[in-house]
């Protein structure tokens, strides 16, 4: 653990176990269930000081810190929560949440189904990102917070944070959304699709149940990753990082890995493919794939915002082919249609989509700064 100077240090996970059911918006029912969550800083008289931090894709609960002294790398947001940090724990009390469905630590496909008192595997229902508020919403209870400070989020966490203002509009004072978008394209549903295949057909899927078969579907989660982690970056990044490189100084004239970049993919790939758990990457791709807000409202976004009271910061990045800034001008025009304060930001960086994970000196300055009037508004 090499910690630095603004570590919230060591850190342990929490468990919170729910006996009672979850109705789910697909129609199947969770018996009951846990959710594995962080939690930094500490929670103020009045608990008014509480931010909850929603994880994309491929993120958990680890936001910050860590969790012994022999790691190597800190929680998957650490540049942008601790003590002095745009979201400070000297301020905030701030709570990161493995979503339901995921596979570190709450309840998902590998966990043992209460009914059957076997692995859920194929039988673990699809859920949508209302959902995983709903779930939410629970553990704010038991940890005695009625209204979020904020509710902070990077991709498929900028779509919970912006659920949690439509199902629970006077739950959170802000919601910061960042390189988000209201619904998918097109292309982006295209491309989960073409992700999950990749799964699906993997020998060893097993129609979802490899545990009981002992194996993993490794090489379709693999291609999986490297096909997504593609779409996370910029060519401008990839470029100035790599460029044409080979790794021999030649050609090899083979189907082998002959350039750095496809030894970085694949590298990404192995490594995803070692910690993740395919039924979870089907099931978090597919809940992008059903956001849609809108959707209950006859199409209308605005109609869909129209009940929230959050103030909204809605930032984008200039490189972000994958939510490209558009999406969030999208929102950010409805929310100025049905008359709702938001601030809004595009900032320049050559990161693409992970950029949200960086710390581009625009970006931190934007969060510092709002973070620092939210913090004033609830006394902090």
């Amino acid at each position: 653990m090499t910690a630095t100077p603004q570590s919230v240090g060591l850190v342990r996970a929490q468990r919170a176990e729910f006996d009672e059911p979850l109705a789910l918006q697909g129609g199947a029912v969770i018996p009951r269930y846990e959710l594995v969550y962080e939690t930094y800083g500490t929670l103020n008289a009045s608990h008014s000081n509480a931010i909850l931090i929603c994880h994309a894709l491929s993120g958990n609960h680890h936001v910050a810190g860590f969790h012994t002294h022999e790691d190597k790398y800190p929680g998957w947001w650490d540049n942008m929560v601790g003590p002095g940090k745009p979201i400070d724990t000297d301020r905030f009390f701030v709570v990161g949440v493995n979503n339901l469905g995921g596979c570190h630590g709450s309840t998902g496909p590998s966990s043992i189904n209460p009914e059957t008192g076997r692995q859920w595997g194929s039988q673990f229902p699809v859920v949508v990102v209302n959902d995983w508020v709903q779930a939410q919403a629970r553990l704010a209870d038991r940890l005695g917070i009625e209204r979020w400070a904020a509710v902070i989020g990077g991709s498929l966490g900028g779509m919970q944070a912006l659920r949690w203002t439509v199902t629970f509009p006077h739950r959170l004072r802000h919601c910061i959304c960042i390189a988000s978008s209201p619904r998918l394209s097109a292309q982006n549903i295209a491309f989960n699709d073409v992700a999950r295949n990749a799964i699906l057909t993997d020998p060893d899927f097993h129609g979802g149940d490899y545990y009981a078969h002992g194996v993993a579907p490794k090489r379709g989660l693999k291609l999986a990753r490297m096909l997504g982690h593609i779409t996370y970056l910029s060519d401008a990044g990839l470029g100035g990082k790599f460029g044409r490189t080979l790794k021999s100084g030649g050609y090899q004239f083979s189907y082998g890995t002959e350039f750095e970049i496809e030894s970085y993919l694949r590298y990404q790939g192995d490594r995803f493919a070692d910690v993740f758990d395919a039924n979870t990457y089907l099931l978090m791709t597919k809940a992008l794939d059903y956001f849609d807000p809108a959707r209950h409202f006859g199409g209308s976004l605005s109609a869909a915002l129209s009940a929230t009271s959050a103030q909204f910061l809605v930032a984008s990045f200039n490189s972000d082919w994958r939510f490209a800034p558009e999406r969030s001008q999208e929102l950010v025009k409805a929310l100025l249609a049905a008359n709702k304060q938001v601030a809004y930001a595009e900032i320049d960086s050559v990161h693409g989509h992970d950029a949200f994970l960086m710390t581009d000196e625009a970006y931190v300055r934007l969060m510092h700064s709002y973070l620092n009037r939210v913090a004033k508004e609830v006394g902090v």
